[in-house]
This record gives structure tokens, C-alpha cells and sequence, in this order.
């Protein structure tokens, strides 16, 4: 008799989870940083060519003219001031709408996740007020507020409380609700279920919300100022604007961007310390990787 055919094993389902990452993992670290400077450098220098000959440096600048503005604003200040003097009035606004925005977007998305009446009967309200156009009411918040710090702390609130706000209230609609009942028979109060069950498994939603929210709230500070300010990062770009100073309008995107990567580079921070309970899943750690 032929002998019998053994079909070969699958390989198990740990060790295909484990490769997969591996997989993913290819392509190193220091020839990926190498080639993002390289598409960096090539594409300054392709700016910084064609300005010299069919792009006209007046409406475009260059990266040199936009590197010499910089050099000026952080030697020897800018036309309003020093320009740290500049970046800490704008980062205060963005910082202070983050905060009440998030905070204010976090605890009623929380309550009227849980609470369905209520959300029923706000939710016409809610998606009115998020049809409006907010970058339009920091006009209106400068006819109220004056030109002050309170008028882009407003605006900045604006923004930021719609983004962590429906994050929040389907974070909290996404709970588990076998688990939510199994509490409530073992004699869990609502205060214990709110913060032991509901918070921790919508923390991922808030916290992913979190990271758009900040660039709101730098977008709101700078709307405001560009509405009317006396200081801020808004405020120089908009009178390089009105100087038609292109590379003034350039380093100022420079110094937003620059700040929103440091943002961003917290809260990832914090997230990680946060979400430190939670084992890490294999598309998350082949992502750490880039």
C-alpha cells in the first residue's frame, strides 16, 4: 500500500498572530527616517529652483526667504514683539478652549450617552447647533467678548467641544451592556458603573478624539486672532499678509505646525500611559514601528 499522505499542520494561531507584525516590520527604521529627509530636501529644492526661474518669489517666496524670516523673528523679534512672547498668547488660547472644550464635550457626551431620553430630546439641538459654521461666530465672539484673550478661547471651545463630544457620547453608547447589567445585579450604584465600566471602555474613543481636538483649538486661536488681536501667531500672519509677505505667511504655518507635532507628541504620551491596562494588539505594534 502507498504510504499514507500526512497533511502538513497548520501553523497555530499564536505564532501567525506574532508573525504577522514581524512581517510588517520589514522595512527599517533609518531607511525610512533617510528617505522622508530626502523627499524633504528634494522637495525644498525643487521649491527653491523654480523660484529662480517661472515661479515668482514675490507671490510664492522660498524656503531661503521663509529660513531668513525665521532667523529674524527668533533674533531679533517681530513687529508686535518677541515672538516667544507671540507663541505662548496663542498656545495659552488653544490650551485653555482645549481644556473647556474637551472637558465640556467629554461630560455631557458621557451623560447623554447613557441618559436616552435626554439624548432623544437634544439631539435636534445638537445637530443644529453643529450644522452652524463656527469659524463664522468668532466674529460675533470678538462683538461680545472684545479682542481680548476671551474671544479665541471662545472660539477655540467652539471647535473643540463638537469633536470630543460625539466621540464621547458613542464611546459611551459602545459599553458593553451584558457587563453594565451583570454590575447592576452584583448591587453596582450608577456612580460605580459610570466610573469603573463606562469611562474606562469609552477612554480609546475620547482619547482618539483628543488629537484632532488640539488642532481645533490652535485652528479657533488663530481664527480669532485673525479676526483681531493685538498679539498672537494669527495676528503676524495676518499682517504679513496684508504687507503681501509671503514668507512671513509661510514661517508663521512653520510655527503652528511645529507646535501641533509637539501636541500631538503629548498626547500620544499620555494616551500610552492611559491605555497601559490594555494588551496591545498586533496592528497597534506593527504601527509603533513607523
Amino acid at each position: 500500500m502507498p504510504p499514507e499522505t500526512v497533511a502538513a499542520a497548520p501553523p497555530p494561531v499564536e505564532d501567525a498572530q506574532a508573525s504577522a507584525p514581524a512581517r510588517r516590520r520589514r522595512f527599517p527604521a533609518p531607511k525610512i527616517t533617510v528617505t522622508r529627509v530626502l523627499l524633504v530636501v528634494l522637495w525644498l529644492g525643487s521649491w527653491e529652483a523654480a523660484t529662480a526661474g517661472w515661479l515668482d518669489p514675490f507671490y510664492y517666496s522660498r524656503p531661503s526667504a521663509i529660513w531668513g524670516r525665521l532667523v529674524d523673528w527668533f533674533t531679533k523679534g517681530t513687529a508686535f514683539g518677541s515672538i516667544w512672547e507671540q507663541i505662548g498668547v496663542t498656545l495659552e488660547e488653544a490650551v485653555l478652549g482645549f481644556a473647556a472644550g474637551s472637558l465640556a464635550g467629554i461630560v455631557l457626551g458621557v451623560l447623554l450617552g447613557r441618559g436616552r431620553f435626554i439624548a432623544e430630546v437634544c439631539a435636534p439641538f445638537i445637530k443644529a447647533a453643529n450644522a452652524i459654521p463656527r469659524i463664522v461666530l468668532a466674529s460675533l465672539f470678538v462683538i461680545w467678548f472684545g479682542l481680548g484673550m476671551s474671544s479665541k478661547v471662545a472660539t477655540a471651545v467652539v471647535l473643540v467641544f463638537f469633536a470630543v463630544f460625539f466621540n464621547a457620547f458613542q464611546g459611551a453608547r459602545e459599553v458593553d451592556r451584558t457587563l453594565v447589567d451583570n454590575a447592576r445585579i452584583l448591587g453596582a450604584k450608577p456612580r460605580q458603573i459610570l466610573t469603573s465600566i463606562v469611562l474606562p471602555s469609552a477612554t480609546s474613543w475620547i482619547l482618539a478624539s483628543l488629537h484632532v481636538a488640539f488642532g481645533f483649538a490652535l485652528i479657533g486661536a488663530i481664527v480669532g486672532e485673525y479676526t483681531g488681536a493685538d498679539k498672537g501667531l494669527g495676528l503676524l500672519i495676518n499682517h504679513a499678509q496684508g504687507t503681501f509677505d509671503a514668507a512671513g505667511i509661510y514661517a508663521g504655518m512653520i510655527i503652528i505646525t511645529v507646535v501641533a507635532l509637539l501636541a500631538e507628541w503629548l498626547l500620544t504620551l499620555l494616551e500610552r500611559r492611559l491605555l497601559a491596562w490594555r494588551p496591545p494588539s498586533s496592528s497597534a505594534a506593527a504601527d509603533a514601528q513607523i
